[in-house]
Parts: structure tokens; sequence; C-alpha cells
């Protein structure tokens, strides 16, 4: 990917992870510049395809579009950066990211948004100042 295009997408995502908003400098690994909808599924590699996205989040998403709400059990379309707002979808509070819509609920849980050690990472930072 160009570096320019790269620049740009982290530059408009402030730095954090666009699913969990994690910020970059608070990460061990590499952030990865993800296509929301994958190439496999017809996405593209224009901006409004494009999200920053910590390296947890990037792998559990993988090419899915869509997940299972946990309460409903209805399939639903995961969350979408460029689309949607983040504050419509999910709620953080004492180091965990609750979903507040299928969207939200079906995102995290797919994710993986709320392990034992992304909540007490977020708990840190959250001392810290830095989320």
């Amino acid at each position: 990917m160009a570096k320019d295009v790269r620049d740009f997408v982290r530059t408009r995502a402030d730095g954090r992870c666009e699913y969990c908003r994690l910020p970059e400098t608070a990460d061990e690994w590499p952030f990865h510049l993800e296509h929301i909808v994958s190439r496999q599924h017809g996405g593209d590699s224009e901006p409004e395809n494009l999200c920053w996205a910590c390296s947890r989040c990037n792998l559990n998403k993988g090419p899915n579009l869509g997940s299972i709400d946990p309460t409903s059990g209805d399939s639903v379309l995961l969350f979408h950066p460029r689309r949607q707002i983040w504050a419509d979808h999910f709620q953080y509070g004492d180091g965990r990211i609750v979903g507040t819509t299928p969207i939200g609920r079906a995102t995290a849980r797919l994710l993986g948004m709320n392990t034992s050690s992304r909540i007490e990472l977020r708990r840190r930072l959250s001392e810290l100042g830095e989320l």
C-alpha cells in the first residue's frame, strides 16, 4: 500500500484502532491498514474502504462482514468505521467496551474486545489518562 494512503488512514484515525479505540502507542504490535470489506468480498483499497486497526482486532475480524448478535442470536453486519459512528454502537466503562446495538455486540464479541488482558490494558490506560 502506498505510504501516502497509509499515512492518510492513520492520521484520519488519530493513531487509534477504529474498532476498539486503542492508541497505537499502547500496543506492542504494529497496527494494520485494514480492508473493511476484504478484497475477497470485492472490497478495494480506496481510503473509504480502509481503516486503522490494532493487530488483535484485525486478526479477529479477518475477512468477516458479519457475525451473530449474542443477545438476539440474529445475524448482523459488523461495525463499519467509515459509515457508522462508534458511540452509536458502543460504550466504554471500567475497561470494557459494551456493544449497545446488535452491530456493537456482534463486533465486540467477534473481535474479542473484552478479553481480560484487553480490559486490564484499557484500565491502565484510563488511569494514565491515555484513553
